[in-house]
């Protein structure tokens, strides 16, 4: 089976790309830029432009894939506030382009952001985006949810997990990096999320393939932390020095548009339709940094 990963060169796409062709899939890897994966076998790449319809139908008429996995995205909130009519080419047009091919699975990735506050959230509640990167995001579900097409959305929260040349560092590499340092860091303690190993994000969507699933799931983290909890657990873990992490509010840090300050993702319908098992976060630290 061929599956079309868009997003390739980003965090998600990289380790989804890599698990998926462990799992014996034909996975062709779509991303703008040159191949920044660790090629395994299984796995072509290809350079593409998702706001380009011609170049999207190009594509898919060539590879012919049976599933699509979009995880490309315009994902920095600020960025898309600043330019709404990128961001929406970024994240509806492109996703549109998309859906002009029949698949037998559509699986969108899409986010937490779509919701407001009072997390963490479940599948059946109501959106209200706070924030038009979240706007753009709900567009976009209604695009996949419109298409006619089988489909699958994703939403994962705070993603983490191992890197490696060409991948951008997650916050608890930030964190690790800075303490190491010497450096004080201050972290807020007034948001909860609920942070998600990305490897568990892989197999959640590798069981919604080899069990067919269809709708809306979140997957994400077991554990409800802010960031500040987050960084003390990754210090304690790696023996660094707590002390150099200040507690502090999100007022400390202004912010051009707003963020929920408690969000996060119920993960039961997973659990219990996907056999969806994601790590404790202290475990999901220590298999970011192979302890």
């Amino acid at each position: 089976m061929k599956i079309l990963i868009t997003g390739a060169n980003g965090f998600l796409g990289q380790h989804l790309s890599i698990h998926l062709a462990g799992k014996g899939f034909e996975v062709c890897a779509a991303s703008r830029g040159a191949c920044k994966i660790p090629l395994r076998e299984n796995i072509i790449y290809e350079e593409v432009e998702l706001t380009n319809s011609a170049a999207v139908s190009r594509l898919l008429d060539y590879h012919k894939p049976q599933i699509v996995i979009h995880t490309a995205a315009m994902s920095k909130p600020d960025e898309c506030n600043e330019n709404k009519e990128l961001c929406l080419t970024s994240n509806v047009q492109a996703t549109k382009n998309l859906l002009q091919f029949p698949v037998t699975h559509f699986i969108y990735i899409s986010t937490d952001f779509i919701y407001g506050e009072n997390g963490p959230h479940s599948e059946d509640e109501t959106p209200a985006p706070l924030n038009f990167y979240g706007e753009s995001k709900l567009m976009a579900e209604g695009e996949v949810k419109n298409s006619g097409l089988p489909y699958s959305i994703i939403r994962p929260v705070f993603i983490y997990g191992k890197t490696w040349e060409g991948l951008r560092p997650t916050f608890l590499h930030w964190v690790k990096n800075n303490l190491e340092q010497g450096k004080l860091i201050k972290v807020v303690s007034d948001q909860s999320r609920t942070p998600t190993y990305v490897e568990d994000i892989c197999k959640g969507i590798y069981s919604i393939i080899d069990k067919k699933a269809k709708g809306d799931f979140h997957l994400a983290g077991k554990n409800i932390l802010s960031p500040y909890e987050m960084a003390i657990a990754t210090a304690n873990i790696l023996g660094l020095e707590e002390t150099l992490i200040e507690n502090v509010t999100s007022e400390t840090f202004p912010e051009p548009v707003r963020r929920a300050k408690r969000s996060g993702l119920k993960i039961d319908k997973a659990i219990r339709e996907l056999n969806y098992n994601p790590v404790s976060f202290e475990e999901g630290v220590r298999l970011t940094f192979s302890i």
